[in-house]
């Protein structure tokens, strides 16, 4: 009986690899790739295809797989997303960067709560949404589910927003560079763009628009203050995590039973802990030596980030979508108008004075 049940759970794993699989494959087209649509986004509309067509035809007892897909797999994923960082590369960029990019994520998550209690919206909706255009985009969706502990198809509904906001300034970016309409230094455009773009693809795709050659090098410090948007994934979330469990021991204030306990994120120590090693090993081993490590690493993260992101797909269903209605593609695009226009503001004349 116990071996018959974690067939069954193997089972799901298994239909969530494959869609993975299938997602990195064609995230490999050059098309897809100009469309900047990384496995992560080809996954998550994989599995909702799934949801909304084939769900009917498989077993109910595969789901307990496709939901270890979102959770432990998600997991690892986020621990291992550490190795694509080092903190020397905070050093490089300097206290501008870093000051920008405290400053647009309070603003951001501040900004969604607000919106989001104006417009009456469903509260987790709205953390995740805004969760998502303050830090990493999907990879900081993913990293918030299991603090806020919210539905698939919210978590789902979040990562939407962060498509196609984040595809629309991937293009919008470099026109107002060029066009003269954002008239920025190199440097305070490279901050700009890294700290309020939704995904690392995105602030590449903008950046190498904007200065193709690298002569300027835009695309470069662009990234790396990305990166420290990332990394600051895991202090967010630890006081996400804090502030979420008082808020539900407040509502159940009157029932012991229903006591929330602070949820610790472990994970998103062990994403520190990893950035710390990956900073450690880059000091003694060689770097040619090292990047093939990486390579590997990155790419298993790649997958199994993949594979989370296609597991909640499967969870989501047209009908949860429609339940949701236009509210949280509201409260992303009034979030969307503070970064482009907040973080303009902020590059141009709060920098300079650092």
């Amino acid at each position: 009986m116990i071996s018959e049940k974690k067939g069954n759970v193997y089972h799901g794993i298994l239909l969530i690899a494959l869609f993975s699989f299938s997602a990195c494959y064609i995230a490999s087209f050059d098309w897809v790739k100009n469309l900047s649509l990384s496995p992560l986004i080809v996954g998550i509309i994989f599995g909702m295809f799934y949801a909304n067509s084939l769900r009917n035809f498989v077993p109910e007892t595969w789901v307990p797989g496709i939901k270890f897909c979102t959770k432990q797999v998600l997991r690892a994923g986020i621990v291992l997303y550490g190795f694509r960082l080092t903190f020397q590369q905070v050093m490089d960029i300097g206290l501008p960067a870093i000051l920008m990019d405290c400053i647009i994520i309070s603003g951001t998550l501040l900004i969604g709560y607000l919106v989001g209690k104006l417009l009456k919206m469903d509260s987790d909706t709205a953390l995740m949404t805004s969760t998502g255009s303050a830090i990493c985009g999907a990879a900081a969706v993913l990293g918030a589910e299991p603090v806020v502990k919210c539905e698939p198809h919210k978590t789902a509904i979040a990562v939407s927003t962060v498509v196609i906001f984040g595809t629309l300034s991937m293009f919008l970016y470099p026109i107002l560079y060029r066009s003269g309409i954002v008239n920025l230094p190199p440097e305070q455009m490279a901050i700009y763009t890294g700290s309020t773009l939704h995904e690392v693809a995105h602030v590449v795709g903008a950046g190498n628009a904007m200065d193709p050659n690298g002569a300027l090098h835009i695309a470069d410090q662009a990234t790396i203050t990305k990166m420290i948007r990332v990394m600051l994934l895991a202090p967010v979330l630890i006081i996400m995590s804090f502030i979420l469990s008082r808020a539900r021991n407040r509502n159940n204030s009157g029932d012991r039973v229903a006591k929330s306990h602070i949820t610790i994120p472990w994970f998103a120590f062990g994403f520190i802990g990893v950035i710390a090693l990956n900073s450690i090993l880059g000091m003694f081993i060689p770097d040619n030596v090292l990047s093939i490590g990486r390579v590997g690493i990155n790419g298993l993260d790649n997958f199994l980030l993949t594979m989370a992101m296609t597991a909640l797909g499967a969870e989501t269903s047209i009908d949860k979508f429609k339940q949701a209605g236009a509210k949280p593609f509201y409260l992303a695009g009034i979030i969307y108008i503070w970064l482009v226009g907040g973080g303009y503001l902020l590059s141009k004349y709060f920098i300079p004075l650092l």
